[in-house]
């Protein structure tokens, strides 16, 4: 009989991404947050190729990146109250942290499993967070894939491109439960 975690599967059934809008300061600091870093970097990587790498946007970075937001949004003519809700992801933010994909060139890990592999790492730093006491939340949105904002401020190389936005913060209010999914529902089990 295996040994069981009762602990870590009570958080997994019970665990729950905070809304972004709803995180403030305090934030991780640099020690805590490698070690967040170190745990979400714990996740499958066939041919250890490391195919995601971070870049952590502290506050002056994401007051910079809503400006550009704001004056992008609205040279590409995005509705004003969508782009003030876009904006606001950046400009009421403390701590982001950027999960960059990185795919590498290889014949053992092709770029569906690098892909996966960073969607890995995105959800292991949320859980990572929440299991620290943070709020955290995935995000991502349409500044994250225009090309002229995420090459300036996610600092991409070619071929790289944002998986998600972590954003990291102290809970200051709990979110409402949502509906789940009905496993029954989504389950098969195959006999012979």
């Amino acid at each position: 009989m295996p040994q069981r975690n009762q602990a870590a599967l009570d958080f997994l059934l019970t665990r729950r991404s905070r809304p972004a809008r709803t995180l403030a300061a305090p934030v991780p600091d640099r020690a805590e947050l490698r070690v967040l870093l170190t745990a979400a970097a714990r996740v499958p990587d066939h041919g250890k190729l490391e195919p995601w790498r971070f870049v952590v946007l502290e506050q002056p970075a994401l007051a910079r990146l809503a400006t550009e937001v704001a004056a992008r949004g609205a040279a590409l003519g995005h509705d004003a109250d969508k782009l003030a809700k876009d904006v606001a992801q950046y400009a009421e933010a403390n701590l982001v942290v950027a999960v960059i994909a990185s795919p590498k060139a290889s014949e053992k890990a092709p770029p569906h499993e690098q892909a996966y592999s960073t969607g890995a790492v995105c959800l292991s730093l949320v859980n990572a967070a929440l299991a620290a006491g943070w709020g955290a939340s995935w995000l991502t949105g349409w500044a994250s894939t225009d090309a002229e904002i995420a090459t300036r401020n996610f600092a991409l190389q070619q071929g790289e491109s944002v998986a998600g936005l972590i954003h990291i913060g102290t809970e200051t209010t709990a979110p409402p439960e949502r509906p789940r999914p009905d496993i029954d529902a989504i389950t098969s089990w195959v006999e012979s």
